[in-house]
C-alpha cells in the first residue's frame, strides 16, 4: 500500500486536494494508489488556465499503458494554474504523485464536494487493488 499523507484531503475517484483548510487556492493531484493501479502514465491532459469549473466535473485525463481516466474536481472555482511540467513528462504522476506530480490549482468558490480524510481515504483503498 501506498503511503498516503495525513495532511491532504482525498476524493473517492482517487484525486488528492492540498489547502482545503485556507478556502483560496487549492492544489490537486492524483493519489499514489490511482497512479499505482494505472501503471505507467504516459499522457496528462489539463484544464485550461482562467476556465471556470464545478465540483464533480471532469477536468482532464491521465492516459497510461493500461487504460484512459479521467481526472475529476472537488472543488469549483478558476483555474489559476497547471503543472507544465506533469504535461511535458508525465511520469512524474508515478514518481512523485503528491509532489511535482501535481496537476493544477483552482481559487475555490463554493463549497467543496465530500472529501476524505487519509484514515478515510486508507479504508477506502484497503480493500482494492
Amino acid at each position: 500500500m501506498s503511503n498516503i499523507p495525513d495532511d491532504l484531503s482525498y476524493t473517492k475517484e482517487h484525486e488528492w486536494v492540498a489547502g482545503l483548510e485556507d478556502g483560496l487556492t487549492v492544489t490537486i493531484g492524483v493519489t499514489a494508489f490511482a497512479a499505482d493501479s494505472l501503471g505507467d502514465v504516459v499522457y496528462v491532459q489539463l484544464p485550461e488556465v482562467g476556465s471556470n469549473i464545478e465540483a464533480g466535473d471532469s477536468v482532464g485525463e491521465v492516459e497510461s499503458t493500461k487504460s484512459v481516466n479521467e481526472i475529476y474536481t472537488p472543488v469549483g472555482g478558476e483555474i489559476v494554474e497547471v503543472n507544465q511540467s506533469v504535461v511535458d513528462d508525465p511520469s512524474l504522476v508515478n514518481s512523485d504523485p503528491y509532489g511535482e506530480g501535481w496537476m493544477f490549482r483552482v481559487r475555490m468558490e463554493g463549497e467543496p464536494e465530500e472529501v476524505l480524510s487519509a484514515e478515510e481515504y486508507t479504508a477506502l483503498t484497503s480493500g482494492e487493488s
